[in-house]
């Protein structure tokens, strides 16, 4: 397992402070904010710390302040309702005493029913992709020394983007995209919740930046302001995060400041086995 998919579990290994209470680190990386995908996945973390044998089927999450990789984030756990089919929990994110973001997921003690799925995209298998630190690496020279360097750190997800925009100067393109993606080493086979909080660190990714691509902008242009402003996943089947996923994703809707996107994800057999939406904030200043 490398360095960072051990580091990547142990961010999501919270510690228990206190009865429905739990910390959580971020990773030193000298990054201006933590990641949005983390806090997502740390809320998971602690919502599941708090239900037995039942699996998460859904989760909404607001981002509600920047968190502050400097310092611990403490996530308090609301035990709403335990049903008998059905588990609710609440989460909430405190840093510096104030909430940086909410979380409501549920739980379904496992069960069969009718099914039936949308079909998996006919895209390029990952095999036949370069890997997103190849195309990071070609655009290097051109960055600053501090992105740069942000580039090159080592991921513990690892992404082959099916058609990429160009990181400089990027051209307009549709409000759509996919990527392949899994865990660059093992996670244990047959966690599922394990494997639903590395997904879901996963999914606010590449996400955001859909609504971007028929702008022709980036965040690298230094006039973009992007940040998560909410965040939904429903988990339809189990999966294993070490595994190539696919990542099909769009973006109906640009307005107000504001870009909506869609995700789903797919084993490499064509099964649907998540789905996403999020709205984040996309502000550019000339």
């Amino acid at each position: 397992m490398t360095d960072a998919v051990e580091d990547l579990i142990q961010i999501l290994n919270l510690e228990k402070i206190e009865e429905n209470l739990f910390r959580g680190h971020s990773p030193d990386e000298s990054w201006q904010r933590v990641f949005g995908g983390q806090v997502i996945g740390q809320a998971l973390v602690a919502a599941y710390r708090t239900v037995d044998e039942r699996v998460c089927h859904s989760l909404h999450g607001y981002f509600i302040r920047p968190g502050d990789p400097r310092v611990p984030i403490v996530y308090e756990v609301d035990r709403a309702r335990d049903g008998r089919s059905f588990t609710t929990r609440r989460v909430v994110g405190i840093q510096h005493g104030k909430q940086i973001f909410n979380l409501a997921a549920s739980f379904q003690v496992p069960e069969s029913g009718f099914e039936h799925q949308a079909p998996m995209p006919d895209v390029p298998m990952p095999e036949d992709l370069p890997n997103e630190v190849e195309l990071r690496r070609a655009a290097a020279s051109q960055l600053p020394a501090e992105v740069a360097k942000h580039f090159a750190r080592p991921r513990p997800i690892e992404i082959r983007p099916i058609n990429p925009q160009r990181f400089i100067n990027p051209e307009p393109t549709e409000a759509n995209q996919s990527v392949w993606f899994r865990a660059s080493k093992a996670i244990e086979v047959g966690n599922f919740a394990l494997n639903q909080c590395v997904m879901a660190y996963a999914s606010d990714m590449t996400l955001l930046d859909t609504c971007a691509r028929p702008h022709g902008v980036n965040w690298l242009s230094g006039k973009l302001q992007m940040a998560s402003l909410d965040h939904a996943m429903w988990f339809h089947a189990p999966f294993q995060a070490d595994e190539w996923l696919l990542y099909a994703m769009d973006s109906p809707s640009a307005s107000g400041a504001r870009g909506f996107n869609r995700g789903s994800i797919y084993t490499r057999d064509g099964r649907l086995v998540a789905s996403v939406a999020q709205e984040g904030l996309i502000r550019f200043r000339d």
